[in-house]
């Protein structure tokens, strides 16, 4: 049996991996476009911040490893260009453009996200970057060394931009960041997103919502970012207004889509079409607190769901429950994490959210280290379940929210969360965990 994945990063490789491991003598063949496999893209940021660490530490496993011990057949340089679903093939260009077909019994698509890219002139213009694979962070850090940077604009607030806005200020590179709606993090609750736009600012960052970017253009030897009624000039603009499912080979070949244009998939990872799955970036899921198909591109869905595709390709019944959409980040000393929906999410979910915010501490009163955090808690006055959490500050942010993702989960309720028995020591948290003051909080609401 052949097995071929379009892709070869989280979801591909994770996927080709486990299915030589469950069945060694499938055939398992690789077709990756670019030079790079299976590294960690979220590590970028960090890595960049380091003008001493190389990017090459990003990468998890060289090619030779998945060739040479693992068996699978795996050829970078190769750009898959159709699926022909009827005739179980897929058509190919080389970086030299040598065209090929290959075919297959089962195909997973794995091609990930692709950054978007206002169409306004200048876009392409030389230190005009966006940062999405291995090979931007290269020609990024490669750009800042030999062009002795020092002035950024960012086009983008969200993750990216803002991972991104801290670890060019670790270098002494100014940054200022723009966007054309005017609200920071619209997300996010408004008391938590001023937090975090606090931090930022108290950095040095200059912050622009609201300003439409027309054009980039040279100026003086360097770049400008032109908006109607603001100019920023930088020596790098970095793009990072959000990312797109890269599903166009799979629209091309009749595939259903759903939710922004991801491939549609069932529990097994299955498309409309029963011998291709679809997995990562590029595929949809279904959300656990609203049933409803969702879009949520994160590391841990790609290689979960690389696993599933390869389970069922040998025969082993592999069903995925569905996302809460858990993330976190760090934004300089700020943490900021989410699971679930806002309240916005669930009304159009046709939910009757109530929410509550509140401001506790991270570890017990008057300990060493102790600091403010901000929670967001939302949750179903039908049904009185938790519906999501949003949390910020300096200390003990990450790890929290670990507690309502698995309530989530588990489908509970509100007063079920502000039962749970969770633990207690001053240097981790006050005797009423911040969870729990949010919960109680919430219940008074419901």
């Amino acid at each position: 049996m052949n097995f071929l994945v379009i892709g070869g990063d989280a979801a591909g490789m994770s996927a080709a991996s486990r299915a030589k491991r469950n069945q060694p003598d499938l055939n398992v063949t690789v077709l990756e476009k670019t030079a790079d496999v299976s590294y960690s893209a979220c590590g970028m940021p960090y890595n960049i911040a380091d003008p001493d660490r190389s990017i090459e530490d990003l990468v998890v496993r060289r090619a030779e490893v998945f060739r040479n011990k693992q068996g699978i057949e795996l050829l970078t340089g190769i750009e898959a260009t159709a699926i022909d679903p009827a005739g179980a093939t897929v058509s190919t260009l080389s970086a030299e453009g040598q065209a090929r077909r290959f075919s297959y019994d089962n195909l997973l698509i794995a091609t990930g996200a692709t950054p978007i890219t206002p169409d306004i002139p200048g876009i392409n213009l030389p230190g005009v970057m966006v940062l999405k694979n291995l090979a931007h962070g290269r020609a990024m850090k490669q750009f800042i060394d030999q062009w002795a940077v020092k002035n950024t604009v960012i086009i983008g607030m969200g993750y990216i931009a803002l991972e991104m806005c801290e670890a060019l200020r670790e270098r002494g590179i100014t940054v200022d960041m723009v966007k054309p709606r005017a609200t920071f993090l619209p997300w996010m609750e408004g008391h938590l997103a001023e937090q975090v736009k606090s931090e930022v600012t108290s950095k040095g960052v200059g912050i622009y919502p609201g300003h439409a970017v027309t054009k980039i253009e040279k100026a003086n030897g360097r770049l400008a970012v032109v908006c109607p009624e603001l100019t920023l000039e930088a020596d790098l603009v970095l793009v990072a207004i959000g990312v797109a499912p890269a599903s166009d080979l799979a629209v091309a070949a009749g595939l259903q889509t759903s939710v922004d244009g991801a491939i549609a998939v069932d529990a097994r990872q299955r498309t409309s079409e029963k011998s291709i799955y679809a997995a990562g970036d590029c595929a949809d899921a279904f959300h656990v607190v609203t049933g409803q198909r969702t879009w949520v591109p994160l590391a841990l869905r790609a290689n979960r769901a690389g696993w599933a595709v390869a389970d069922n390709v040998c025969g082993i019944d592999r069903r995925l429950a569905g996302v809460v959409g858990s993330a976190v980040f760090k934004v300089f000393d700020f943490q900021v994490a989410r699971t679930g929906i806002n309240e916005a999410e669930a009304r159009e979910a046709g939910l009757e959210p109530a929410s509550v915010v509140i401001k506790s501490r991270s570890r017990a009163h008057a300990h060493p280290g102790a600091s403010d955090i901000w929670v967001y808690m939302v949750g179903d006055r039908g049904s009185g379940r938790l519906l999501g959490v949003q949390m910020v500050g300096h200390d003990g942010v990450a790890h929290r929210v670990h507690a309502p993702a698995v309530a989530l989960h588990g489908h509970m309720t509100v007063e079920q969360f502000s039962q749970m028995d969770l633990a207690y020591a001053p240097p981790f948290g006050p005797t009423w965990d911040p969870m729990l003051t949010a919960a109680n909080q919430l219940l008074k609401k419901l």
